[in-house]
């Protein structure tokens, strides 16, 4: 008799030691996408609304769930490793509607990881959006709320101003698609208007006077304002 209960308790020790938690066998490993309504979810260096933010991420991002435990789950993210809450973020259901819908256009489909391409499909199809100071969304962009808003649906998050975004990067003299240009259009060399690169000599971006548009970089007026590229 006592045999057999010292086998059972040594089963169970095993178990317990070699099998993961229910809440990391279901999530380890998995990929995960933000879905807040607005803003942008915290990322947290501990499990607690008190944990110091590490960073934030944009609605539909895409983040590596390695377990989850008490409303928190442990992510990975462009090299950073963090917690979120588990309300925030779920795995990503395929709309078949959409699917059928958009199965004509497979072939224009832009490469999984290109996330420049992305960025600037995304800032096309808000071509003829109005002007919108301080603007972050298809109801109206500045120019640095579109290139922000562009970046952040392809998974790629930037500062808000223009001044702050010429701040990362490294810099370039040879342009390439995805590539950002920097503008002073109140003279001097302070950054007050950014732009995507788009190739064959063009940009796209927010601007007063036409809203999302695009234009050449040799247009008169934006040529002499260049301050310089940066890639990211």
């Amino acid at each position: 008799m006592f045999k057999r209960i010292l086998a059972a308790l040594l089963f169970f020790t095993l178990v317990a030691t070699v099998a993961p938690s229910i809440d990391q066998a279901s999530a380890s490993g998995k990929t995960y996408y933000v879905k807040v309504n607005s803003g942008k979810l915290n990322v947290r260096k501990t499990a607690s609304t008190s944990g110091a933010i590490i960073t934030k991420l944009a609605k539909g991002q895409a983040v590596t769930v390695t377990s989850q435990s008490k409303g928190w789950a442990r992510i990975s993210v462009k090299g950073k490793n963090g917690y979120v809450s588990s309300k925030f973020i779920a795995p990503k259901t395929i709309n078949k509607t959409a699917v059928k819908k958009t199965a004509v256009k497979k072939a224009s489909v832009t490469p999984v990881g290109d996330y420049k391409s992305q960025a600037i499909s995304v800032a096309k199809s808000n071509l003829g959006v109005k002007y919108k100071w301080a603007g972050n969304n298809p109801n109206g962009f500045d120019c640095s709320g579109l290139v922000n808003y562009s970046f952040a649906k392809a998974g790629v998050n930037l500062p808000r101003t223009a001044g702050e975004m010429y701040n990362v990067g490294t810099k370039v003299t040879a342009f390439q698609p995805g590539d950002l240009l920097f503008y002073a259009t109140s003279g001097g060399r302070k950054v007050t208007h950014v732009a995507i690169y788009i190739g064959n000599g063009e940009m796209i971006h927010s601007a007063t006077s036409k809203g999302v548009s695009i234009a050449s970089i040799n247009n008169p007026y934006w040529k002499p304002r260049f301050i310089g590229a940066k890639r990211l």
